[in-house]
C-alpha cells in the first residue's frame, strides 16, 4: 500500500484489519524527523489528518492535546517530542496514527511510508539497537535488502511512559450531544461588526446589559440593610468593598411579580456613565445570570416605536434577534435606568444611610432548580482553551484591580492580595498556577472567586465567556495523564455538534490544603 493510498483511509472508516500471515507480519510504517517506525498493523485502528487540538495543562510534554474523535476524548502525542527531536511544523503531510490502546490514542508523525510484510528472521531484538531512541521503548527492528533499518515502537512501553494510566476510566460519551435550546448558544457575527453583552433571567424573561456598563457580578450576601420608607424598587443595601450600594429589584421596576432575594439570585453591578468606579454604582438583582452574548448589530433591533410610548419600556434600547428569531433579548441601558426618578431617589436614600442601619436577614435560599440530566457551568478561558467549573463553585466574579498588592514570602503561584469587602483575598494567576505563558493585564480578565476548604481564593483567568448547561452524556472522564492534572482536571465536556472541548475543573482540587494554609500563614 502506497503512502497515497494509506492517507486515503476514511477517519470514519471501519479498523484496519490483523493482517498476521502465517510467520510473517505485517507493520504500518512512517517518519519522525528523518527517521523510520513501525507499529503492528493489527494496533492500528485508523489514520487521520491533524484534527483541532484542546491543549491540556499540567500534561507531559509529549501530549500535544486532546482532539474529538466521532464523539471520544483521543490524546494526542507529539512523537518528536518523545524522542527530543527538533520541533516541526504541521503540514499537510502531518497524520495521526490511532492505536488501540485500551482506548485510543494518537501518535503524531511527519508522513506516513507504507504497509511492509515481514518475515521473523528480518526482525532483530530491541537489545541490538544503538540509536537515537531509547531501546525501552522499542521491541525490535526491521532490516532491510538496502542495509535500512526501521524501528518497531513499542506503543504500549511509549503511551505508559508519557501518559500514567491512558487505558483507565471507562464510561466515555458514546454520543457527544448539543446544547439544547435556550442553554449556552452564542449568535456571532462572522466579522467584528458585534456587540457583547451579559445576558441574565428576571422572571422568566430573558435581559442583557451592554458589557462594559458591567462592573461585576457578585452572589447575593446573607444580609441586606433594609431603608425605612424607601420606594418599592429598592430592596436595600449592602457593603460592597468599603461602600454602600444601593440593590434595586428590576422585577418590581418593571412591575414583574415580586420575590425575595436569595442566594441562587446574582448582583449584577452596574455604574453610571463609561464604568468609572469613582462614580456611582448601582446594584440589579437577577434571578440568574445566564451567558455573555456576542451579537451582530444586524441582529439587534430598535425598540418598536409602540413600545417605546410605554414607560416601563423606555429603559430598553433594543431587542436583539436569536435563535433565527425564536429567542429574544432585551437590551437595557444603564444610562437610561438611572436617569428613572425612583433608582435615583433610592441611590440618594442608600448614600444618606449612617450610624447603625437596620438590618434584616435576606429571605432563606431554596434549591437550584435544573434537570437530572444536565450540570451547569461557568466557561472562562486561558490561552486559547475553555475552561469550565461547577455554577454552585462560583462564590463571585470580580474586575482585576489596576494593581494588587504584593505580600512578601508567599508562594511563587499567588499574584498578590486584594481587599474584597474588607477581606483580604489572596489572588491566583491561573495562567502560572498551569504553567501556562504570562499575559499583559487586559479590561477582559477577571478574578473568579472560589471558596477551597472553608477560604476564599480568588483567581485570574483571560475572560469569563459564558454560563452553559451540559448534558451528563457529553460529560466523560478526562485521560489520566498526570498526578496533578488528574487530581484538578477530572472530566471533559465534549461538545461534538458545536466543535467544542470544555475541560472541567475541581475547584476543591485546585489548591491542596497544604498550600491554602501556607497562604493564610503569609
Amino acid at each position: 500500500m502506497s503512502m497515497a493510498s494509506m492517507a486515503a483511509v476514511p477517519a470514519a472508516g471501519p479498523p484496519l484489519d490483523d493482517g498476521a500471515t502465517g510467520t510473517a507480519r505485517q507493520f504500518v510504517t512512517f517518519t519522525v524527523h528523518g527517521e523510520t517506525f513501525a507499529v503492528p498493523l493489527g494496533e492500528v485502528q485508523e489514520i487521520i489528518r491533524m484534527p483541532d487540538l484542546v491543549r491540556l495543562p499540567l500534561s507531559p510534554p509529549g501530549l500535544e492535546g486532546l482532539a474529538n474523535l466521532r464523539g471520544a476524548v483521543l490524546p494526542v502525542i507529539n512523537l518528536r517530542t518523545v524522542f527530543g527531536c527538533e520541533a516541526g511544523q504541521h503540514d499537510d503531510s502531518t497524520r495521526v496514527v490511532v492505536l488501540d490502546q485500551g482506548r485510543p490514542v494518537g501518535l503524531v508523525v511527519d508522513r506516513m511510508a507504507n504497509v511492509v510484510t515481514v518475515e521473523a528472521d528480518r526482525i532483530e531484538r530491541a537489545e541490538a539497537i544503538r540509536g537515537s531512541v531509547e531501546s525501552d521503548l522499542l521491541t525490535g527492528m526491521i532490516k532491510g535488502a538496502d542495509q535500512t533499518m526501521v524501528m518497531i515502537l513499542d506503543a504500549g512501553a511509549l503511551v505508559r511512559r508519557e501518559v500514567r494510566s491512558i487505558g483507565r476510566g471507562a464510561g466515555d460519551a458514546d454520543t457527544a450531544q448539543d446544547l439544547r435550546a435556550g442553554g449556552a448558544a452564542t449568535d456571532a457575527a462572522e466579522g467584528g461588526d458585534e456587540i457583547q453583552l451579559v445576558s441574565f433571567v428576571v422572571a422568566g424573561q430573558e435581559y442583557a446589559f451592554p458589557i462594559d456598563q458591567v462592573q461585576e457580578i457578585v452572589q447575593v450576601p446573607e444580609r441586606i440593610t433594609r431603608v425605612p420608607n424607601a420606594d418599592a424598587v429598592l430592596l436595600g443595601v449592602i457593603t460592597l468593598r468599603d461602600r454602600l450600594l444601593p440593590l434595586i429589584s428590576l422585577r418590581s421596576l418593571f412591575g414583574l411579580p415580586a420575590k425575595e432575594p436569595s442566594e441562587q439570585d446574582r448582583i449584577v453591578v452596574l455604574s453610571l456613565g463609561r464604568g468609572d468606579r469613582d462614580e456611582m454604582a448601582v446594584g440589579v438583582v437577577m434571578d440568574s445570570v445566564k451567558e455573555v452574548l456576542r451579537v451582530g448589530r444586524s441582529l439587534a433591533d430598535p425598540v418598536p416605536p409602540l413600545l417605546a410610548r410605554d414607560k416601563h419600556l423606555q429603559d430598553m434600547t433594543a431587542i436583539c434577534r436569536l435563535d433565527g428569531g425564536k429567542r429574544l433579548v432585551s437590551v437595557l441601558s444603564a444610562d437610561t435606568m438611572f436617569r428613572n426618578a425612583a433608582i435615583r431617589d433610592a441611590a440618594d436614600a442608600a448614600a444618606g444611610i449612617g450610624g447603625d442601619p437596620m438590618s434584616e436577614d435576606r429571605a432563606g435560599s431554596g434549591q437550584r432548580g435544573g434537570a437530572d440530566d444536565e450540570e451547569q457551568f461557568v466557561v472562562f478561558r486561558l490561552l486559547a482553551e475553555e475552561y469550565g467549573v461547577a455554577i454552585d463553585s462560583v462564590r463571585e466574579i470580580v474586575r482585576v484591580p489596576e494593581q494588587l498588592t504584593q505580600i512578601p514570602r508567599t508562594p511563587a503561584f499567588i499574584e498578590g492580595v486584594v481587599n474584597l469587602r474588607g477581606t483580604v483575598l489572596p489572588v491566583v494567576d491561573q495562567r502560572r498556577r498551569f504553567g501556562l505563558p504570562a499575559c499583559e493585564r487586559s479590561d477582559r480578565q477577571r478574578i473568579m472567586v472560589f471558596a477551597i476548604h472553608g477560604k476564599h481564593t480568588g483567581f485570574i483567568v483571560d475572560s469569563v465567556s459564558e454560563v452553559m448547561r451540559v448534558p451528563r452524556a457529553a460529560i466523560g472522564p478526562a485521560p489520566d495523564l498526570s498526578e496533578e492534572q488528574s487530581r484538578m482536571i477530572r472530566r471533559v465536556a465534549n461538545l461534538e455538534a458545536r466543535k467544542r472541548m470544555i475541560l472541567l475543573l475541581d475547584v476543591d482540587q485546585l489548591l491542596d490544603r497544604g498550600e491554602v494554609e501556607e497562604m493564610a500563614g503569609a
